[in-house]
C-alpha cells in the first residue's frame, strides 16, 4: 500500500503539494495540467540564460525541487518513470527563454532524447537560442555506446546554474555544463528494486545479494553481486569510479540516496568512501542526501567529478532552490579530549581462568542469540534487543583480558563500567546498576549469591519494576532464588519466568507499556528471554 489517491493524479497532486509548502519561494507552475507539468521561477531575468531540465517523476526531489536561484529556471515533470511530452518541454522552454537564450539538460534515455530533442527543434524554429547538454554518466556498462544518465546530472546542473546566475552568455554556460557532463562518472548499487505506484515491487534481489549498476527506473542491475556489508559495497563503487574517471589532483563526490536507505546507513557509507584509500583525493562532498532517487529503492549511488578551479568555484557558489544540500569540504573527524572526570585510573588486570571461561561462554551465548532476540523484540518493541545485548557481550568479551578477575567485587564493578559504556537503552544502565550494587555488597564480604541478590534489589528500586511487570526481572528474580540449588534449577526457573511473560495481558514497566495488549499476547518479554537463553546455555556446559 502507498499514500496515493490515484496513480493518474499522483504527480499533479505531488507538484501542488510542493508549491503549497514552498513559502512563496518565487515558484509557480504553468497552467497546463495534467498534460503539462512544469515548475518554474518567477524571478528569472530574461536577459540571463535559462536552465531547463527534467524527466520522469519518481526521482524526487529531482527536478522540481531544484528550481531556484543558482540552479534551474524550470523543471519539466513527466509521469512516474516516463519522459515528459514534447508539448510540456516546449512550453517550459518558451515560458522562460528570453534574450539570454536557454540551456536544456536531460539524461540519456531514449524517451528524453526524443521528446526534449523535438521540443528544442521547435523552439529553435521560432527563433529561440537553445543549446542542449545530454548527461551520460553511468559507467555500469563501460562499452555501451549510449550510457544512461543518472545522479551525476546534479553536478552538471549546478555548474550550469552558477554560470547562468553570474550572467555568462549561452555559449559559455553550455560549454561549462558540457565539460562537466563529459567528465562526471556515476555508479549505483541496491539491495532492492522499487515499488511502482499501483503496481507493486518486483522482489528480484535475493538475500545476501546486491544489484550493481541498476538504472534509475528500476531496471535490473548489470551484475548481481554478493553483499558483504557496507564497506565492501562502498569500495566496489569507489574503485570502479576511480578506475574510469579522468585523472585529477582532486575530485568532487556526490553520495546519493536512491530512496529508502536510512540516514544512518548513508552517513556510514559516506564514511567508508571518504576513509578508503581513494578518499584523500576527494576534496568536495555533496551529500549524503536524497537528490536523484528511484522511488523507495534501498540503495545508493556515487558520482565523481574531476575538479578544476572553474568547477570548484561553480560547485561552492550559493544556490537557493527548495532542496539543495550545501557542498562541503572533506575533513577528517576532529577529536576533543574527554572531560577528566571520565578518566579512570587503570585497574590492574588479574587472572581467574574459570571465571574468564564462564563469562566468555556467556558472551558467546548472547551473541549467538542476537537474531532471535531482535526478531522477538520487533513484535513488541523496536527490534534491537538482540543487537544491544550482543554489542555489550562483544565489548565485555574483548575487555576480559584487561579486567580484575581475582576479586569478585572488582570484577563486578568492572562489569558495571563496561556495560555502562557499551550497552545502550534502559537495559544497559539497569544492568550497570545491578553489577555496581553487587560489587558494593561483595566488597562488604557478602557471598556472590547474596551480592547478586543485592544487585537485583537496587535494580528494582531504581527501575521501578518487580516480578509480574513483564520485564527481564521476571526471569532474573526466580533464577537468583533457585541459584543456590544449582545452575540447572536456575535455568529452569528463568525459562518458566520468561514463558510466563507471554501470558501476561499487559506490561506495568519497561518499553512494552507502550504496546497494546493485542500485540503482547503470546510473545515473551525479550529481556526475560535473553536471561533464559543465557542460563539455559550455561547449564548445558
Amino acid at each position: 500500500m502507498q499514500f496515493i489517491n490515484a496513480t493518474e493524479s499522483l504527480v499533479v497532486d505531488a507538484i501542488d503539494g510542493l508549491l503549497r509548502s514552498s513559502g512563496g519561494a518565487n515558484l509557480a507552475r504553468l497552467d497546463g495540467y495534467p498534460g503539462i507539468k512544469v515548475v518554474l521561477r518567477t524571478d528569472h531575468r530574461p536577459g540571463r540564460v535559462a536552465i531547463v531540465a527534467g524527466g520522469g517523476s519518481g526521482h524526487e526531489p529531482a527536478h522540481a525541487s531544484f528550481v531556484g536561484k543558482g540552479l534551474l529556471t524550470a523543471a519539466v515533470c513527466g509521469e512516474v518513470f516516463a519522459s515528459p511530452s514534447v508539448d510540456a518541454v516546449f512550453a517550459a522552454i518558451m515560458a522562460v527563454t528570453g534574450k539570454g537564450g536557454c540551456l536544456v539538460i536531460f539524461k540519456n534515455y531514449t524517451g528524453d532524447r526524443l521528446n526534449f530533442g523535438l521540443a528544442v527543434e521547435r523552439a529553435r524554429a521560432l527563433g529561440k537560442q537553445v543549446e542542449v547538454v545530454i548527461v551520460k554518466d553511468d559507467i555500469a556498462l563501460p562499452h555501451l555506446p549510449q550510457p544512461r544518465g543518472i545522479a551525476g546530472v546534479m553536478f552538471v546542473e549546478k555548474v550550469a546554474g552558477h554560470y547562468a546566475e553570474q550572467g555568462a552568455n549561452l555559449k559559455t554556460v553550455a560549454a561549462m555544463a558540457r565539460k562537466a557532463a563529459d567528465a562526471v562518472v556515476s555508479l549505483g548499487i541496491s539491495l532492492s528494486s522499487c515499488t511502482l505506484p499501483g503496481v507493486g515491487r518486483e522482489d528480484r534481489v535475493p538475500d545476501g545479494k546486491a544489484e550493481l549498476g541498476l538504472g534509475l527506473h528500476g531496471e535490473p542491475g548489470v551484475d548481481l553481486v554478493n553483499f558483504e556489508g557496507a564497506r565492501q559495497a562502498a569500495r566496489v563503487l569507489v574503485d570502479r569510479l576511480f578506475a574510469t574517471a579522468r585523472p585529477a589532483r582532486s575530485y568532487a563526490l556526490l553520495v546519493n540516496n536512491l530512496g529508502s536507505t536510512t540516514a544512518l546507513e548513508m552517513n556510514l557509507l559516506t564514511n567508508e568512501v571518504l576513509a578508503s584509500r581513494r578518499g584523500a583525493k576527494i576534496k568536495l562532498v555533496l551529500g549524503p542526501a536524497t537528490l536523484v532517487s528511484s522511488l523507495d529503492m534501498h540503495g545508493f549511488s556515487l558520482s565523481l567529478l574531476p575538479l578544476t578551479p572553474d568547477f570548484e568555484k561553480a560547485l561552492l557558489s550559493p544556490a537557493s532552490p527548495l532542496v539543495w544540500p550545501k557542498i562541503r569540504t572533506h575533513v577528517k573527524p576532529k577529536l576533543v579530549k574527554l572531560p577528566r572526570e571520565l578518566k579512570r585510573k587503570p585497574v590492574r588486570a588479574s587472572r581467574n581462568p574459570s571465571l574468564s571461561a564462564l563469562v566468555s561462554r556467556a558472551c558467546d551465548i548472547l551473541i549467538a542469540a542476537e537474531g532471535k532476540l531482535n526478531t522477538l523484540d520487533a513484535k513488541v518493541g523496536d527490534g534491537d534487543t538482540g543487537s544491544t545485548v550482543a554489542t555489550a557481550a562483544r565489548h565485555l568479551q574483548a575487555a576480559l583480558p584487561l579486567m580484575p578477575l581475582d576479586r569478585l567485587d572488582r570484577f563486578f564493578e568492572a562489569t558495571s563500567e563496561a556495560l555502562a559504556r557499551s550497552m545502550g537503552g534502559s537495559s544497559g544502565v539497569l544492568l550497570a546498576i545491578f553489577f555496581s550494587a553487587a560489587s558494593q555488597s561483595a566488597s562488604g564480604g557478602a557471598s556472590w549469591q547474596n551480592s547478586l541478590s543485592a544487585g537485583l534489589a537496587k535494580m528494582m528500586a531504581y527501575g521501578g519494576a518487580k516480578p509480574g511487570d513483564r520485564t527481564m526481572i521476571d526471569a532474573i528474580a526466580p533464577a537468583l532464588a533457585a541459584l543456590s540449588s544449582s545452575l540447572d534449577e536456575a535455568a529452569k526457573a528463568a525459562r518458566a519466568g520468561a514463558d510466563a511473560t507471554a501470558r501476561m495481558q499487559s506490561a506495568r514497566a519497561g518499553r512494552s507499556t507502550y504496546v497494546s495488549s493485542s500485540h503482547l499476547e503470546g510473545v515473551p518479554d525479550p529481556g526475560a528471554e535473553a536471561v533464559a537463553l543465557l542460563l539455559e546455555g550455561l547449564a548445558k556446559e
